[in-house]
């Protein structure tokens, strides 16, 4: 038989507290990066069939280097 212990930590411990600001900032981080409509874009090509994307004349690797291609230098 076997026993197992699960170990909550208080709600306002110390460490949460500290990290609370930067959890936060994180958070800003990935939501402004997914209004960027280059994101979109990439979404909804990653969304597509392999067929879809050949008839396009893309493979599903080339995505990214297709939505970013003016702005990244690969």
């Amino acid at each position: 038989m076997a026993a197992t212990s699960i170990h909550f930590p208080a709600r306002d411990s110390a460490l949460r507290i500290l990290a609370a600001p930067f959890v936060a900032f994180g958070k800003m981080l990935v939501t402004l990066a997914e209004a960027n409509g280059r994101v979109k874009e990439a979404e909804a090509y990653q969304a597509m069939t392999d067929a879809e994307l050949a008839e396009r004349g893309l493979r599903r690797e080339d995505i990214a280097m297709h939505v970013f291609k003016d702005s990244l230098y690969i």
